[in-house]
């Protein structure tokens, strides 16, 4: 019970990020209001274990949920179905080296930010996930099956980074992801639009 106590809002943040996980690999649009519930609740959690660049990540969640939102509700017309759906595709391919170009130079910039001007802890790993989920949010927000792969490999180094912070609640949070994420891929593959 004491740990419970001890560790609320982590439990909270890992059950609705579970719930939101699940939510989004069925397709279903209330992934992106309860996603803005667990970006707040996550804010909190990183930002007290000195996680500064995931602390930016959440806040950039909660404005990307809210995109999100409305481009399944409204965005993406060529890809809608007969029941006005937002039907999943592929990132066009035009778009994959300015992609690639942002993770990598995002990952640079904001890990020798944080290095030399911040006590972050662990500024390169942390600076990966947060601007490699920055695009991976991007890509779920438009309904790009790569999302998921993104996020398969995003979960890994997370899972990494939170044990080495023993925040072992997202650890397990990001472990299932890893499942999660295999799960959306196959589960988006079915529902794409063809090329």
């Amino acid at each position: 019970m004491a740990y419970i106590a001890e560790n609320w809002l982590e439990l909270l943040g890992l059950a609705s990020g579970l719930l939101c996980v699940w939510l989004l690999i069925r397709e279903n649009v209330l992934t992106f209001p309860l996603g803005l519930i667990y970006a707040v609740i996550t804010v909190v959690v990183v930002a007290r274990a000195g996680l500064f660049a995931d602390v930016l990540l959440n806040v950039y969640y909660v404005g990307m949920n809210g995109y999100g939102w409305y481009f399944w509700m409204r965005g993406g017309q060529q890809r809608r179905d007969a029941d006005t759906t937002l039907l999943v595709a592929a990132v066009p391919r035009r778009q994959w080296l300015p992609l690639a170009a942002v993770i990598v130079l995002g990952t640079l910039f904001m890990g020798w930010y944080f290095a030399t001007a911040t006590q972050a802890d662990l500024p390169f790993p942390d600076s990966f996930t947060t601007v490699a989920s920055f695009v991976a949010m991007w890509m779920s927000a438009r309904k790009y099956i790569e999302s998921w792969l993104l996020w398969f490999v995003i979960d890994v180094v997370q899972v990494v980074l939170y044990l080495v912070k023993s925040i072992p609640e997202y650890a397990l949070l990001y472990l299932v992801y890893l499942g999660m994420a295999v799960a959306g891929w196959l589960a988006w593959r079915k529902h794409m639009v063809s090329a």
